[in-house]
């Protein structure tokens, strides 16, 4: 059998790990989710808005995948990216 070493690392503050095994806990999750992301104004793990941000995707893509979803509030977010950019 071979062992391998262990890594672990706190988790500052700004970072929360959510248990989501049972139905109870996934409901907690994504009330979590629900009323960080209310609070805040900003979406938790937006992959475009990261893709954006970290120069990955131009401001016209990320404008025209906004457009494709305009109607939904996700859409609307993106969009809304390029307006404080």
């Amino acid at each position: 059998m071979k062992l391998s070493n262990l890594y672990s690392e706190v988790l500052g503050r700004g970072y929360a790990w959510i248990d989501a095994g049972t139905n109870q806990s996934y409901l907690d999750a994504s009330n979590f989710v629900y009323t960080i992301e209310k609070r805040q104004g900003n979406k938790i793990a937006c992959p475009e808005e990261i893709a954006f941000n970290k120069g990955y995707i131009t401001a016209e893509k990320l404008e025209s995948l906004g457009n494709n979803l305009k109607k939904s509030d996700y859409g609307k977010y993106l969009l809304n990216l390029l307006k404080q950019a």
